[in-house]
């Protein structure tokens, strides 16, 4: 069998945290209360398409990695980035402070199931169910990076 059709893929989390993880499908739904998103993305190409996801919230996952902020900073928190990519190579970006509870609280998933249907094969999908457009719905995600956002240098933008 291939590892495919093992429900074995795993998507690794890295960057700057203090604990990396390689999780399967199955762990995200062990490890994490599944929450659930009914979504409706309408996309000028196919017009409006309906979802119902299950998974744990991305917050949740990326908090047991052990980001490299110091929680208690909001300034050092809100400067984090996520970029998370799928196995099709497609990938998003996602700042820290979209998901932290201080500022945007959105209900990021990273879905182990989509229309009752188990992910375990295809692969975990990130849903955003605030986004009228799906384009940052990725599907079978292979990686998720973490990492403060560099400081543009003096060239870049010079002060005026």
């Amino acid at each position: 069998m291939s590892r495919l059709s093992t429900g074995l893929r795993r998507l690794v989390i890295r960057g700057q945290l203090s604990r990396p993880l390689a999780l399967t499908v199955a762990d995200l739904r062990e490890r994490w209360p599944q929450r659930r998103a009914e979504v409706v993305f309408d996309c000028a190409t196919n017009g409006p398409r309906r979802h119902t996801f299950e998974g744990p919230l991305l917050r949740e996952v990326i908090a047991e990695a052990g980001p490299a902020f110091d929680a208690r900073r909001r300034k050092d928190r809100s400067r984090f980035l996520l970029s998370v990519t799928g196995g099709d190579g497609h990938h998003a970006v996602l700042s820290w402070a979209e998901l932290d509870a201080d500022f945007g609280d959105s209900p990021i998933l990273l879905a182990t199931a989509m229309d009752g249907h188990g992910l375990d094969d295809a692969g975990s999908q990130l849903v955003v169910p605030s986004d009228r457009c799906g384009a940052r719905y990725i599907s079978a995600i292979t990686g998720i990076w973490v990492g403060a956002c560099a400081v543009p240098g003096e060239a870049e933008f010079p002060r005026g």
